[in-house]
């Protein structure tokens, strides 16, 4: 098996050989905006170092300001390994905060917008024999049109909103391959009863080509196979695995793929991947996970550490994050305004834990804003619908960036266009159009946020629900409608997808109180936060119309302290403890 030191930074679509590029650079800050005119791209030093993949305001990047610099500029020397000149080179960046240009030897190699998503050149072209280099020109604005997640507009946290990130926060890596080559796989049927589609799709142009698929299991035998002789460059093969294992969070079991590229008989390329079989669906106001009801027991995860900020501080971590949230009994996970690394996906496929995968939103609205988000939003789509462990998309929550969406038919219209989208992109999955409230017609999901306490008070707010099944018509955020104009609840799965939120009280009597606490309610101990705990199971226990909750949350993040877990990931009570609650809601009749 993969372990975080050895895991490709792509785990879905892998080749043997690659190299990374992580390390010591030399970076500068650009406030004058002054590099273009002075031509910092034509391989002068920086004066500076910093730590990749941290972003400048982590103290792990070396550098560890919090101060606002919209444009600052990396760049490195590195040599292209012997063997590696036969084809294409091409040059990755898992995520880059905010509009990227890269160049290569002096030579501009390419662009890149949007800050939560992987992009890459091929940079053949441009390479010297030896002696070359990268330089890198980013720009992160505080623009509150940009999607930004839980980075603060005004660079200070308060709030739910964190320190920024600007710049690389996620690896970057070289990899050789063919000139003509497989591009990107994805996998439209994933079935429990053994059936198996691989959509293949080609760098290459529309010809004679053959393409192989093989299954495997997890001991390396061959238990699939199929072969296609097509003129086409998106080919689609089909395999059947007799008695097929369906993946799930109690057996999250994975077979590997391998498809390679053939030109008359000859070996163009080969990859490797993995898959999942299963399937995950809404029905009779519940969700069934390949045929048995399943309920959604998530935690929110902010992807958040104390001295890298968004940044994961090592491989490790990412891994140590879903084992945090199996241990403490979750099913699932929310990755909250967050794009997170591929590694986390792996983990979360490898160690079964089921994922609502979320975008990071504006805070304002224009509609080159709504370009923005749509843009992002299709590439992390694309780069992650072949991970079993996702079952949701939500692109937007909470209206963020879209205050007036009430009142605003245009917003409207473009929230359905987002929810079209996602499906055209990928059909398999459920849409939760706008997390938390204001719903449109064609929201998958009934989700509500509501951190109403103690459970009683909880149960009473929705006692209409219980007696009749249908949701209320207000969320608790002021009142906020549960459904837009026009639109109303039509039997979907009913999840209650914030709540809780017990936020430890500061120390110290005259210690200054976050506005969150106007909102949350708050604990003295670990003992009080079990207690309290306890009690919200046991009213989400006894509302037999929900198909799942999401607790809020699971770290402590800056001064958001209402973690199960502290900021540095020590628990505050014991995780057992909380497992075995988790259990009893599980295993209740409903």
């Amino acid at each position: 098996m993969d372990t975080p030191d050895t895991l490709h930074p792509r785990p879905q679509l892998t080749r043997p050989r690659w190299s990374s590029l992580d390390g010591t650079w030399e970076f500068a800050f650009d406030d004058a905006d002054a590099g273009r005119t002075e031509g910092w791209h034509d391989g002068r030093a920086l004066p500076q170092t910093i730590e990749v993949p941290f972003p400048y305001q982590s103290e792990r990047s070396g550098i560890g300001t919090k101060d606002v610099h919209e444009i600052v500029w990396y760049a490195r020397s590195f040599d292209v390994p012997d063997g590696w000149r036969d084809g294409e080179l091409l040059l990755h960046f898992g995520a880059v905060d905010y509009s990227t240009e890269v160049w290569i030897n002096g030579r501009l190699a390419g662009r890149n917008r949007g800050g939560h998503v992987s992009f890459s050149f091929n940079i053949a072209p441009f390479l010297k024999e030896a002696g070359n280099r990268i330089t890198l020109r980013v720009e992160d604005r505080q623009d509150p049109c940009q999607p930004r997640g839980k980075q603060s507009s005004s660079g200070t946290p308060v709030r739910i909103y964190y320190w920024c990130t600007t710049g690389i926060w996620q690896s970057v890596w070289l990899e050789p391959v063919p000139a003509l080559r497989i591009d990107a796989l994805r996998m439209p049927v994933t079935s429990p009863d053994g059936r198996l589609s691989v959509e293949v799709r080609l760098h290459a142009p529309s010809s004679g080509w053959t393409v192989e698929l093989d299954v495997l299991d997890d001991a390396g035998i061959k238990v699939g196979f199929a072969q296609v002789e097509t003129q086409q460059a998106v080919i689609t093969l089909d395999a059947r695995i007799d008695a097929a294992r369906p993946w799930s969070p109690d057996d999250p079991y994975l077979y590997d793929l391998r498809v390679r590229l053939l030109d008359e008989g000859r070996l163009l390329d080969e990859v490797s991947s993995y898959c999942g079989l299963r399937r995950y669906e809404a029905k009779d106001g519940q969700f069934h996970l390949n045929g048995q009801r399943t309920f959604m027991l998530m935690v929110l995860d902010q992807g958040y550490w104390p001295d890298t900020n968004i940044a994961a501080p090592s491989q490790q971590a990412l891994k140590d994050d879903v084992e945090w949230i199996k241990r403490l009994g979750f099913n699932a996970v929310r990755k909250h305004q967050k794009i997170e690394d591929e590694r986390w996906l792996y983990w979360c496929d490898r160690l079964g834990l089921l994922v609502w995968e979320e975008m990071p939103n504006a805070r304002s609205w224009s509609l080159d804003a709504e370009e923005a988000l749509l843009a992002e939003w299709e590439r992390a789509i694309v780069r992650d619908a072949g991970h079993p462990s996702i079952v949701a998309w939500v692109p937007l929550v909470e209206s963020f960036g879209f205050q007036a969406l009430h009142r605003h038919p245009g917003q409207q219209a473009f929230i359905e266009k987002l929810v079209l989208r996602t499906r055209q992109l990928d059909p398999t999955r459920l849409v939760v159009d706008n997390d938390g409230w204001e719903h449109t017609n064609l929201t998958d999901v009934c989700s509500i946020h509501d951190y109403t306490q103690p459970g009683e008070k909880l149960l009473a707010r929705y006692a209409d629900t219980i007696a009749t099944g249908q949701p209320p018509l207000k969320g608790w955020y002021k009142d906020k409608p549960l459904f837009l104009p026009g639109g109303q609840w039509r039997g979907q799965p009913i999840v209650l997808s914030e709540v809780g939120g017990f936020l430890s009280e500061p120390e110290g009597l005259d210690a200054p109180r976050d506005r969150l606490f106007d909102y949350y309610g708050s604990v003295r101990s670990g003992d009080e936060l079990l207690a309290r705990y306890r009690d919200l199971m046991d009213a989400l226990a006894r509302m037999p119309f929900l198909a799942g909750a999401c607790y809020t949350q699971l770290t402590d993040v800056e001064h958001e302290k209402n973690g199960l877990l502290t900021f540095d990931r020590q628990p505050k009570v014991d995780p057992a403890q909380i497992a075995a609650l988790h259990r009893d809601l599980l295993t209740r009749p409903r």
